[in-house]
């Protein structure tokens, strides 16, 4: 008699599944449950689902330790970076400086018609503009946005920037995950730690793939 196949998903070839990767990436950058749904376009139940799924197949507790777990996803640019430097920790200059803004709509034709910065790119209520190398992140927030600026490091190499700050009692909010991914493969990879008066920073790096 011919075998009866398994019905399902076939497995995947990584400890979580690329949507679930996708969750625990938002996850870990802050985002709450509404807000990852409405970005994935997907429901809350849907993102319930996944992060309870990565839970169990990580062996984690919840929210507060996911966040803080790390790992790079199978075959992504930043995993191949692994274990192949080895340098002393050095942070870079400041890539990137967020503001929050009332109306993002307003900001984009502000800050790129009035001031005459380069607008690279928009994702729903953020944007993010070129100031001569340095990267402007503007996101739209509720009611009147606070006076602090995020300052962003540049990083070659994230997970070991990451590992050396931890032993130097950095407290970090946030493991490095993946924030975006362009079309080119380019990742976007970021970690949030706190300064002396529990304000953030963030160190970031860009990861390619060298698979063509």
């Amino acid at each position: 008699m011919p075998r009866s196949r398994r019905k399902g998903r076939p497995p995947y070839d990584d400890i979580l599944t690329p949507a679930e990767w996708r969750i625990v990436h938002a996850v870990k950058h802050g985002l709450t449950n509404g807000e990852i749904a409405e970005r994935r376009g997907i429901s809350r139940d849907a993102v319930k689902f996944h992060i309870a799924n990565a839970l169990a197949k990580l062996g984690l507790q919840n929210r507060r330790a996911l966040r803080r777990w790390h790992q790079a996803p199978k075959g992504s640019a930043l995993g191949q970076l692994e274990g192949k430097m080895n340098a002393p920790l050095k942070l870079g200059s400041i890539g990137q400086i967020s503001r929050s803004v009332k109306s993002i709509e307003q900001s984009i034709a502000w800050y790129g018609e009035v001031l005459g910065l380069p607008h690279l790119y928009t994702f729903g209520a953020i944007a993010f503009f070129d100031c001569g190398g340095l990267r402007l992140f503007l996101s739209q927030v509720e009611g009147s946005p606070p006076a602090d600026s995020i300052l962003y490091f540049r990083v070659d190499d994230i997970q070991q920037t990451h590992d050396q700050l931890k032993t130097k009692g950095v407290d970090f909010i946030n493991a490095p995950h993946m924030i975006h991914r362009h079309a080119d493969g380019t990742e976007e990879w970021m970690a949030f730690f706190k300064d002396l008066e529990e304000r953030p920073l963030a160190i970031m790096s860009q990861a390619k793939s060298k698979v063509t």
